[in-house]
């Protein structure tokens, strides 16, 4: 975990993926970036288990770009004009009648992507429908949209091309919990609070074995919890050497972890190496190939791409503002080639309920809702979240906090636990999250001046666990 802290006011942007739309023949089909079978059946007038049992697939949320499929006969072709279906959230996408007329809320939906695709803003929604919370809409509502507002979409977002952004998907599940440690000792604690997950981190060095990490894997297993592994690399690298990269993640594959985040906080110099700050050079030559080689080992571990660093910081050399940096990811394709999105809050110092009243500022990434409706907007929907990284900082118990942590100074360790829970809620009612994890469960390193782990800890310095109650009131324990 790595803060900036030098906060640029910048615009939340939502972003549609676009892909080319495919060129389609009557007996066989050419895989482009964005399909998967649910989607090329719906095109084709078929099913998944009919272009399944035509290509002997073995796991259906697996296919590759440039793969030949064979389409079963009676199978339809798709709509002229490339006409690819269109996404919003995870499903279809409302019905909108006209230009300043209404709008029925599908899943998937905030009033940001609403008030974006047509048109008007989410203040001028909100006065006109009486919404109080603008973090708060349901399936089935029925909007009126201001006068003057754009027709937009039918409540979908579709792509220049006509292409298909892809639905969610890849390995499913409901909403799960757990949390990053330090080692272990703590087991009943996990269990009472429900967590079926341990987030390890490892920090690669090119020419490591993969071995390193399998001792982490089984030790998890053998205490009963799933395990995902964060692998990023050394601090403010000079470099990176991809391919080695790709090739240690197979061999982790092989030992079977349950999840892999591919690197993290990549939009900052700590992370990756200055000046060569690229969100397509992330996904094409890291994340795409590692999701491959990863595949191609066990199908069923969840991939989960790189949680950007949250800050509006950019100076186009040492950081990219997440905003913007999840923009070029979407565009270039990284929801082909992820389970699901990574995602980092662990700056928050208000209820994650507020959109207000941070120490910090008025910047989204101070703000767990905010934040949230960024991440999920800005790859359309096409995948859920991964929170791999939710932290709430009290000093309580602690000698002081350092300088740049300073706007936590006012949390209780009452409010970390409430905080914490209240997060909790909302991911697990939201549909949009997969997996969270707390950062974190039992860290003791505690350095002042620097850097106050141990304060993020579920585990307080006198050995309870408040944090443990509020989130067991959500999974109701194991």
């Amino acid at each position: 975990m790595k803060r900036w802290f030098s906060i640029l006011m910048a615009a939340v942007v939502t972003v549609a993926l676009f892909v080319v739309a495919p060129a389609y023949a009557a007996t066989s089909y050419t895989v482009q970036p964005g399909d998967t079978l649910s989607g090329l059946a719906r095109q084709f007038g078929t099913t998944v288990n009919e272009i399944v049992a035509a290509n002997n697939i073995t796991n259906p949320n697996f296919i590759v770009v440039g793969q030949v499929l064979t389409i079963p006969d009676g199978a339809t072709n798709p709509p002229s004009g490339g006409g690819g279906g269109t996404t919003s959230g995870g499903g279809g996408g409302g019905t909108t009648s006209g230009g300043g007329g209404t709008y029925t809320v599908v899943p998937g939906d905030t009033l940001g992507s609403i008030a974006a695709r047509h048109g008007t803003t989410v203040a001028a929604i909100a006065q006109l429908n009486g919404i109080a919370n603008v973090n708060l809409i349901y399936v089935g509502q029925v909007l009126q949209l201001p006068s003057g507002s754009t027709g937009g979409s039918s409540g979908g977002t579709s792509g220049g091309g006509g292409g298909t952004v892809p639905p969610p998907g890849g390995l499913g599940g409901g909403f799960e919990i757990g949390g990053q440690i330090a080692g272990y000792g703590h087991e009943d604690q996990m269990n009472y609070a429900g967590f079926t997950w341990v987030k390890v981190q490892h920090k690669w060095t090119a020419g490591q074995s993969a071995d390193v990490v399998a001792g982490a894997i089984q030790e998890a297993h053998n205490k009963g919890f799933k395990v995902l592994i964060s692998i990023p690399g050394n601090p403010y690298p000079s470099s990176i050497d991809f391919g080695a990269y790709v090739e240690f993640l197979r061999g982790v594959a092989g030992y079977g972890p349950d999840a892999i985040e591919v690197w993290n906080e990549m939009n900052i110099d700590f992370e990756w190496p200055a000046g060569q700050i690229s969100p397509s050079s992330y996904v094409n030559n890291m994340l795409a190939p590692a999701y491959n080689a990863i595949k191609s080992v066990n199908a069923n571990i969840l991939v989960v791409s790189g949680a950007p660093a949250p800050t509006g910081f950019d100076n186009d050399h040492n950081a990219w503002a997440d905003n913007r940096y999840l923009a070029g990811m979407a565009a270039a394709g990284a929801a082909n080639y992820a389970d699901c999105i990574g995602v980092h809050h662990n700056a928050g110092a208000t209820s994650p309920y507020q959109a207000t009243g941070h120490p910090g500022g008025s910047h989204y990434s101070w703000y767990y809702q905010p934040t949230v409706d960024l991440y999920y907007n800005s790859f359309g929907g096409a995948r859920k979240l991964c929170i791999t990284e939710l932290g709430y900082l009290s000093g309580d118990g602690y000698p002081g906090l350092p300088a740049n942590f300073g706007w936590a100074a006012g949390t209780s360790v009452a409010e970390h636990a409430q905080w914490l829970g209240e997060a909790a809620t909302l991911a697990n009612a939201s549909g949009r999250v997969r997996l969270l994890i707390v950062f974190n469960f039992n860290f003791t390193f505690y350095d002042a001046g620097h850097d106050p782990q141990a304060g993020f800890a579920m585990i307080r310095p006198d050995g309870s666990c408040p944090a443990c109650e509020t989130i067991r009131a959500v999974t109701g324990g194991r």
